[in-house]
């Protein structure tokens, strides 16, 4: 070899090794122009390709070591490349040439009799299909003869994979304790930098996902830091961070961190593809909506809430929560049953019956509400987190209050609040203070009521909550529903559009008027209601009827 050549190769082995990913493949790319790698040098630079988000190469160069292996003899090598090829085509979406690859892999394996590690990755994509098909004892059963293999040729990225499917499957089995327990477990060896980096980045991810399935809060937010930190560790990363970005706005939205939590969901979207993860792109998309839907910018909203959509992702429950805060009560409803009437996986009804129970109370439907409520009970003393805890005790509360049952509902409602509190959840911690103002006027106990509403008024004003500072606003001037106003027909019109989300430009687009006669019927509008904003001035507009 010439020697010019065996230095670049020691180089991109080097930077390899020191996790310069980017340096790592353009170095061995330009060896495998001019010498064509090895099978290990191949599967480095496949690895190297993966972690800089060049997905094709990865394909190519990791198929390439596949048949490099093959034609060594190395029947084991060669199946664990087709496992690879198998898992990427998964998240990929592509399940055709995924169980192609992954049936390879298995051939390959009981050809060759002898015992080998691979054994136990060809038994991964069963786990998977088990957990897929609501089996999660014979997930666990899987999951438990892969750790067996895994332990005994002492392959730690095998070990911690299978770990963290035996406590994905013991959740689904409602065993969240021990379910958690293994988590942790298989996180021990992600955190002590035992694992291959693809390896160490899928199991943060699948960790942080299964925490947040069951509402485990705390967890997730400490792997959150975790996987930041690890990716912050490695400036030439590029796989991961998106997702990590995603779960880092998640986090940062439940603790009141509005602005940042967009930021970086935005982020996430802008260096998504085509070809790149479509869950995280599609999760990414959502948090946009849901934080634009909290603070009043309902078009922003829509526009997010349908690119979830076409991601491939569920808009839901947020599309039918904005549907319900742009008025349209009946259209949220349909939303809301006919997502809760096709879903049966327990964690995605978690994610849906709190939404469920407050859209129906708002439809008058209370035996909808009270049939969502208790089933989120009963998911909470199956699942036992503090934090569905909290959301049980919120969705009773707002039942019981619609029931006139006020000093239970006020029990209730404080219950919830010290459990947001505990977790650092300001937005939800202040939805419970405002129904429990209602319980306390209820009661007669009108100065407990404004120091309710006071309270929770500064959260949201902080967080930017528009609509809800509106509905405070009311509730504390307990303007009676029907109150006569002075608005022109013109802008009438003008404020029911505005109520839908929309900017004064896209409503003198439809109303085919200037921008800045636009402009002036706002203005007016906010004079003659008394209002300070556009929110304000839709709860208003809902309030009294005028849409």
């Amino acid at each position: 070899m010439n020697i010019d050549v065996a230095q670049t190769l020691q180089r991109g082995r080097d930077s390899f090794g020191r996790r310069s990913w980017d340096e790592a493949f353009k170095t061995l790319a330009r060896i495998d122009g001019a010498v064509p790698l090895g099978a290990d040098d191949l599967e480095r630079a496949a690895t190297a390709a993966y972690l800089t988000g060049r997905d094709q190469d990865y394909l190519k160069l990791l198929e390439r070591a596949h048949r490099a292996h093959q034609d060594a003899g190395e029947r084991e090598r060669a199946a664990r490349c087709a496992f690879w090829l198998g898992l990427r085509f998964v998240f990929r979406g592509e399940m055709g040439p995924a169980t192609g690859w992954f049936g390879r892999a298995h051939r390959l394996i009981e050809e060759h009799e002898r015992d080998c590690v691979e054994r136990g990755y060809v038994l991964l994509p069963l786990v998977e299909q088990h957990l897929m098909a609501g089996k999660p004892t014979a997930a666990y059963e899987a999951a438990a003869n892969a750790l067996a293999i895994g332990t005994r040729f002492h392959d730690p990225d095998l070990v911690a994979i299978a770990l963290h499917l035996q406590g994905r499957a013991l959740l689904r089995e409602r065993e969240v304790e021990r379910g958690l327990a293994l988590l942790d477990e298989a996180m021990v060896a992600v955190a002590a930098d035992e694992l291959s980096p693809i390896v160490t980045g899928l199991i943060y991810c699948s960790v942080i996902d299964a925490c947040q399935q069951v509402c485990a809060f705390g967890r997730a937010g400490e792997w959150t830091a975790a996987l930041a930190s690890w990716c912050a560790e490695q400036p030439q990363l590029i796989a991961f961070t998106d997702r990590c970005l995603v779960h880092r706005s998640e986090v940062m939205q439940l603790h009141g961190a509005w602005d940042d939590a967009i930021a970086e969901a935005q982020r996430a979207c802008t260096r998504l593809g085509p070809k790149d993860d479509r869950r995280a792109a599609a999760a990414a998309y959502y948090q946009q909506g849901e934080v634009h839907r909290l603070r009043g910018d309902f078009e922003s909203a829509e526009t997010a809430y349908r690119e979830t959509s076409q991601w491939g992702g569920d808009p839901q429950p947020g599309l039918a929560l904005l549907r319900l805060a742009q008025g349209r009560t009946d259209a949220a409803a349909a939303a809301i049953r006919r997502s809760a009437g096709a879903t049966a996986d327990p964690f995605r009804r978690v994610r849906l019956l709190p939404a469920q129970v407050e859209i129906m109370l708002a439809a008058h439907d209370l035996a909808e509400a009270h049939t969502a409520c208790r089933e989120l009970e009963e998911l909470t003393l199956a699942y036992g987190t503090d934090a569905l805890r909290a959301l049980a005790a919120h969705a009773r509360g707002i039942v019981e209050l619609a029931e006139g049952k006020h000093r239970e509902a006020l029990n209730s409602l404080q219950t919830a609040q010290r459990g947001w509190h505990e977790f650092d959840v300001p937005y939800l911690a202040a939805r419970a203070r405002v129904e429990a103002a209602l319980a306390c006027r209820a009661l007669g106990d009108d100065e407990g009521a404004g120091m309710e509403l006071d309270a929770a008024r500064v959260v949201f004003e902080r967080l930017g909550a528009g609509p809800d500072v509106a509905r405070i606003d009311a509730l504390a001037r307990g303007r009676p529903t029907g109150q006569s106003h002075s608005l022109t027909t013109r802008e009438l019109q003008v404020l029911r559009i505005l109520a839908s989300g929309k900017t004064n430009k896209s409503i003198a687009r439809e109303l085919s008027l200037s921008e800045k006669t636009v402009d002036r019927h706002v203005s007016n509008i906010f004079n003659k209601l008394d209002v300070p904003s556009r929110a304000a001035a839709t709860a208003y507009a809902y309030e009294h009827k005028l849409i």
